[in-house]
């Protein structure tokens, strides 16, 4: 009978669990952050964008940046027909406006009929209405999607973001403690 050799530990066997377990620990770590899916906004404590839109005919009357540096917080709301979230948020929207609470509406990439349409049918929760038809101010405001809301101080500066559609949830968490400041 011949010897075999004596072999010595293979450690490239332990490869593939130590890259399972960092893998798991990365993912498992990603998870606990507060919100996965939120993303933070650059304009926050930053005057908001100079803007100069076009009304949602029948009004006459646009969005211009004066418009934000009125006494008060008010909110500035992206939306489009097209989109179901914003019709999912709209019920709250309006309960705000109901409040005393100014919204400016600013109508993204949308049609002037399909936005006369939708809030034709819901109503309108905005103290004025705006069009931005291209998105260069969707952009200007580092818009991701509509919905997104932004909360903008009295002297024109953007408080804070919230991207998706403003439930009862939403606002009582979120966006209330800048509004009752």
């Amino acid at each position: 009978m011949t010897e075999q050799p004596k072999r010595g530990f293979n450690w490239l066997i332990l490869i593939p669990p130590v890259i399972f377990f960092m893998l798991f620990g990365a993912f498992y770590l990603g998870m606990q952050r507060e919100n996965p899916n939120a993303l933070p906004s650059a304009l926050e404590g930053t005057p908001a964008p100079a803007i100069d839109l076009a009304a949602l005919p029948p009004e006459t009357v646009g969005i211009a940046a004066e418009d934000f540096k009125s006494s008060g917080v008010k909110l500035v709301n992206f939306w489009a027909s097209w989109c179901g979230p914003c019709r999912a948020e709209h019920p709250t929207l309006q309960a705000l406006a109901d409040s005393g609470l100014p919204i400016y509406g600013i109508n993204y990439k949308d049609s002037p009929g399909n936005a006369r349409g939708f809030l034709e049918e819901l109503g309108s929760p905005f103290a004025k209405i705006g069009t931005d038809t291209t998105g260069r101010v969707a952009i200007d405001w580092g818009v991701y999607g509509v919905p997104e809301t932004f909360v903008v101080d009295g002297e024109g500066n953007i408080l804070t973001r919230y991207p998706g559609p403003i439930t009862q949830k939403v606002w009582e968490d979120r966006l209330a403690p800048f509004v009752t400041q």
